[in-house]
Parts: C-alpha cells; sequence; structure tokens
C-alpha cells in the first residue's frame, strides 16, 4: 500500500449488476429481494444496469451461486458493459476470489458497499477513524484477492491505486495502522464517556432507529434544530444533541444517532461503539421507524437485535411510528400499534403527533423520578448544594432554624429510598452525601 494511513472505498461513478441469493429460512422481509441493494447503490451513486436473483437452500461454498448462474452473470456482465457485481450478500475471501476469476470482474460485496458508503458520509474526526478501522479489519484477510483485482479493475469500487506489491509488507502496515486507529479511538472514547458523565446532571433521551427512518427530520421537529437530513441511507453517522423544552415538563437532551441495517458488518458495529455511547446511558430510548416501509416489524427487530449487539437494554423503548402521512393503508399502523403498546404514531415532517409524544416523554421520564419533601437544618449547606445540582426544588419553607424543601429529583440520586411520595429529615450520611 503506497500510504498505509489512508484505505479509499470511496465509490467511484461506474455501471454495476445487482445480485441477490435469498437464503431459504432467511427472512428479509422486503417485499423484493433487491429492495434494499437498490437504495444503498443509488446512495453510492452507482448506475444499475442488470440484475440477477437467484433463490437457494444453502449458498454454494465456492461462488456462493450456483455455477449455472455464475456463467448466466458472465454473459450479462458482458451484454450489459458492466464494471462492477454488487451482491447483496456477505461472501468470504475465497467466495470473492473464486468469482473474480470466473468473471474477470470486480465484485463488491454488501459489506464493502456499506463500508464505502460510510467512508464517504464520514465527516468528524472521530466517524473517519471509525470507519478507517472497520474497512482495515475486513480488508485484511481479502488482501491477496485485492492484488489480484486491481491488475484488472484499476478505478472499480474497492479500489486504491497502485502501491505495494508484497503481501507481508502489506499487512505489517495494515497492521500498525490498526493499532495506531484503536489507540486513537481509545482517546476519542475516554473523552465521550467525559461528556456523556456531565451530563448525568440532565435527562437524555436517544433517538435509535434503522436508517432512513426519519430521526433527524423528527429531531429538527422537536427542537428546531437545523441538522442535516436528506433522503438517503446513512445521512447521519455522527451523534448530535440538542435541547428539547418538553411542555409542562421542562428542558431534556435529545441525541440523534446512526442508524442501523440489517447484516451491518460486525467491524463497524464494533468500531461504533463510543458513537453510541449516548444511546447506551439514555434515560429514555425512542425507536423511531419509517412506519410506511412494508418491512417495518422486519425493520424494528434488526435494530434490537444491533442494540442488543452493543449492550443497550432495549426493552424499555417507546415505539415512534414515523411517517403516518406517507401510509396507504392504515390498517397496518393498527397492527404494529396492536403489536407494540409502547408507541405513537407521528408525523415529523406534518408535525402531527408531536405534543402526543411529548406527553409519552414526559409520562416515562416522571417514573424514574422521585416527588419527595426533605426537612433539614438550615445550616445544611451539602444538601443545599446537592439540590441545586441535581434536583427541582419546587417550594422552600424556613421555619427558625429548620427548613423544608418540596422537590423532584432523579431517583439515581437518591438511592434506597422508597417509591412514594414521602417527607424525610434528612442526615446527610442516610442519604449518600
Amino acid at each position: 500500500m503506497s500510504d498505509p494511513k489512508r484505505i479509499d472505498l470511496r465509490i467511484k461513478k461506474q455501471d454495476a449488476i445487482l445480485v441477490a441469493v435469498p437464503i431459504s429460512g432467511e427472512e428479509n422481509g422486503e417485499r423484493e429481494p433487491l429492495e434494499e441493494l437498490r437504495g444503498l447503490v443509488k446512495t453510492a451513486g452507482i448506475n444499475v444496469v442488470g440484475t440477477l436473483v437467484q433463490n437457494r437452500h444453502s449458498p454454494d461454498t465456492t461462488t456462493y451461486l450456483g455455477k449455472g448462474k455464475v456463467e448466466e452473470l458472465k454473459q450479462l456482465a458482458e451484454m450489459q458493459e458492466a464494471n462492477s457485481i454488487v451482491f447483496d450478500n456477505n461472501l468470504t475471501p475465497a467466495q470473492l476470489r473464486n468469482l473474480e476469476e470466473a468473471l474477470e470482474i470486480a465484485i463488491v460485496d454488501r459489506s464493502e458497499l456499506i463500508l464505502a458508503i460510510f467512508a464517504e458520509h464520514a465527516r468528524t474526526y472521530e466517524a473517519q477513524l471509525q470507519v478507517e478501522l472497520a474497512q482495515l479489519l475486513y480488508l485484511r484477510p481479502r488482501l491477496k484477492r485485492l492484488w489480484t483485482h486491481l491488475e484488472r479493475t484499476e478505478g472499480a469500487v474497492g479500489s486504491r491505486g497502485p502501491g505495494e506489491q508484497q503481501l507481508e509488507t502489506d499487512r505489517r502496515l495494515l497492521d500498525a495502522r490498526v493499532n495506531e486507529l484503536q489507540s486513537k479511538l481509545k482517546v476519542v472514547e475516554k473523552r465521550r464517556q467525559q461528556i456523556v458523565s456531565q451530563r448525568r446532571d440532565h435527562l437524555t433521551v436517544s433517538l435509535v432507529g434503522y436508517t432512513n427512518a426519519g430521526k433527524s427530520t423528527l429531531m429538527n421537529a422537536l427542537t428546531g434544530a437545523d441538522v442535516y437530513v436528506a433522503n438517503q441511507l446513512f445521512a447521519t453517522l455522527d451523534t448530535r444533541t440538542r435541547a428539547w423544552s418538553i411542555p409542562r415538563w421542562g428542558r431534556v437532551l435529545l441525541s440523534d444517532t446512526v442508524g442501523f441495517i440489517r447484516d451491518l458488518p460486525h467491524n463497524l458495529v464494533a468500531s461504533f461503539r463510543s458513537t453510541l455511547e449516548e444511546a447506551r446511558h439514555a434515560d429514555l430510548l425512542l425507536h423511531v421507524v419509517d412506519v410506511s416501509h412494508p418491512a417495518a416489524e422486519h425493520q424494528i427487530g434488526t435494530v434490537n437485535e444491533v442494540l442488543k449487539e452493543i449492550g443497550i437494554d432495549y426493552s424499555e423503548a417507546v415505539l415512534v411510528l414515523n411517517k403516518v402521512d406517507a401510509v396507504e393503508n392504515r390498517s397496518y399502523v393498527d397492527i404494529l400499534r396492536a403489536s407494540h403498546p409502547v408507541a405513537v404514531t407521528v408525523s415529523a415532517v406534518e408535525g402531527t403527533g408531536l405534543q402526543e409524544l411529548a406527553n409519552v416523554v414526559a409520562e416515562r421520564l416522571s417514573q424514574g423520578y422521585l416527588e419527595t419533601t426533605m426537612e433539614t437544618n438550615v445550616g445544611n449547606g451539602r444538601l443545599f448544594s446537592y439540590l441545586a445540582a441535581h434536583a427541582e426544588v419546587t417550594d422552600r419553607e424556613f421555619n427558625d432554624s429548620r427548613v423544608t424543601f418540596k422537590c423532584r429529583i432523579p431517583r439515581r440520586f437518591m438511592p434506597g429510598l422508597p417509591d412514594e411520595d414521602l417527607t424525610i429529615d434528612v442526615h446527610n450520611e442516610e442519604v449518600g452525601l
């Protein structure tokens, strides 16, 4: 590799054949096998010149496709003068190499395509580090195949230009860069954890969901922010946090996160763990769903699987059924609401349902609070400082050397106290001060 600090998987304009191999028993929840792949290649700027689908009980261990379909694909690529073939499946290094030898054309699998899109959309220093690390970990077992196809297909998806030809040298350079990136990401992750911990005095709500579910549009509608919105997959890669003033409740911090998609590259999920730190420590998750999508239920399951993989509890999340304005058959919305009791129907574009959403969020956040009355000595400066930092004091009354506070305080700041409203005579050691 001519420059070990840069692995360029950015997509260039090209004509491609799209290939999908649905495997029996693997539910993808789509209307047709290539629907989501079409969205990915559109985001990548690829021109589709042909498609091929083969249903199989299991993938061919050598070429994923059957032998006859490989020959059919070769004829199709030659006829359409395609310069690459994009698979909706994740291929092993051996399958990639065998297909390129048989077809004499560059092969891109689903993981490489997603990584290329992430590389194009990464804007912040942290996102760029995360994507590059995921790319390198994806490329390492495929270096041998890389040099083989570069001799024939310079300029295709995945190409990086001329570089070192010695495979072992490249592996050493790659491993050194991986170690460097991991060290840098540890520093960034530590900094992000400090930022998140500094926000523990504020209630935090995090938006999660499938890519292109409308999270950024919803964030703009709720907060009046002007975060970037685009009708494309993975428009948002970086976590953005804005203040959200909820009527009759108060101010919370609302965070928008990277969207998920089925079969996300494992290395990419691992690399973006720090970016999802906001969601991990949020007081409440809002799971945004494109209710107009025919695979909405499947997408809900995909998001929950990714959240589980990175250690985030999604069981108490509020489901936000977005884009109701685009729904033709409202009975589908009713079915989803019946399947998910804690669900709110909204249209972020039209602004409908937002008040109901705010009410539900306020109600759920209230469950994490304790309404209490505290009585203590007027000289208890330690308690005064603690309440000023962590509680909302609604009333106070002085009586000789005593003072009584009525306040609302997060339960996490008053551990060990009963759930019901109560009046307590505060001795600092009893409440952990």
